[in-house]
């Protein structure tokens, strides 16, 4: 999965600004501490305010940024960022260091190294932990694993943001820092009342024809601002993030809008474009297609879905698919 998810990839305005970063946390509101995390192999409690704080999950880092706090190390997913801090995030670094890059190229997070860092807090909630990784990883440090509610990988932005901060012992900063990005989304459902029951969908050409569903952050992007996933959708893939559908089924692409990651627009355009099933789809014939190329600045912010990366998502990708759905087939998405 993991492996998947990094092949299927993707300034503005900022959330607003939380107290600088500074790579050891301040201690955390009164009665913050201890503080009990449930999670997929049971569950964790810490006991004093971090200060040494090392992510195996591919986005927590963007958390407990937005909390002030800078981890001594992350794990890198893609992007070839410093830190694996994206150009979103970087500012809140201050003056600290970059954080300390890890790699999990598919063996699992890289134990000595994490070990020698000496972290007093591992967060793995946006990873697809084993329980052997978690049981060793738990002997280091208190270890938070992913949520057994979700799939891996499958954490919203608004809970890993909630229980990163209780982790930290700052959870109501937490609260208020998604209360803020959810009032952005609002106010974008309100300019755009089209939105509103118009069908999305986002997608790839992985091994063909790959859709995300609605267990995928991207998916829950699109039903946010207001579009309805199609109706057979999860039916299609099962409960996965996502799943290569058969040309019979491209139905499921012929949405009000498709949101397409590719390598490079021009080619993935003349490559959907070429089939001659796709290519009479309405969502085609009527311009109803957006296209990230991958390694681009918004396409990575899509895919690393944020409490930091969301405001610049919704700056840059919401025009895009206003110009999608206005039913004038002369309105260019690019």
């Amino acid at each position: 999965m993991a492996l998947v998810l990094i092949t299927l990839v993707g300034c503005g305005s900022t959330a607003p600004a939380p107290p600088a970063a500074t790579q050891a946390t301040t201690s955390g509101a009164l009665g913050a501490f201890p503080a009990t995390i449930p999670h997929k192999y049971g569950s964790t409690t810490v006991t004093a305010a971090p200060k040494r704080v090392v992510t195996v999950g591919l986005l927590e880092q963007d958390s407990l940024l937005a909390l002030g706090i800078v981890p001594v190390a992350t794990t890198e997913w893609f992007g070839g960022y410093p830190g694996a801090i994206g150009p979103w995030a970087e500012d809140r670094l201050g003056g600290a260091p970059v954080p300390q890059v890890l790699k999990d190229t598919g063996s699992g997070p890289q134990l000595e190294k994490i070990a020698a860092l000496k972290p007093d807090l591992i967060l793995g909630m946006y990873s697809g932990l084993t329980k052997e990784q978690y049981d060793t990883l738990s002997k280091i440090a208190p270890t938070v694993a992913q949520p057994k509610e979700y799939i891996d990988y499958g954490i919203p932005w608004e809970e890993l943001t909630k229980k990163v901060g209780v982790a930290v012992g700052k959870p109501a900063e937490a609260e208020k820092l998604v209360e803020q990005v959810e009032a952005r989304f609002a106010t974008v459902q309100k300019e755009h009342p089209e939105f509103k029951g118009a069908t999305g969908l986002m997608a790839t050409l992985y091994e063909g024809y790959f859709v995300f569903g609605s267990q995928d952050p991207r998916s829950r992007l699109l039903s946010s601002l207001g579009f309805q996933l199609p109706s057979g959708l999860d039916d299609a893939i099962g409960d996965k993030f996502g799943a290569n559908v058969s040309r019979e089924r491209l139905d499921l692409l012929d949405t009000g809008v498709v949101v397409w990651s590719v390598p490079d627009e021009a080619k993935g355009q003349a490559t959907l474009h070429g089939d001659t099933v796709y290519k009479e789809l309405g969502v085609v014939k009527e311009g109803r297609e957006v296209y990230l190329p991958e390694n681009t600045t918004q396409s990575n912010a899509v895919v690393l879905l944020t409490v930091l990366s969301l405001p610049y998502v919704l700056d840059t990708l919401v025009p895009r698919l206003a110009a999608a759905v206005d039913g004038d087939t002369a309105t260019k998405t690019s």
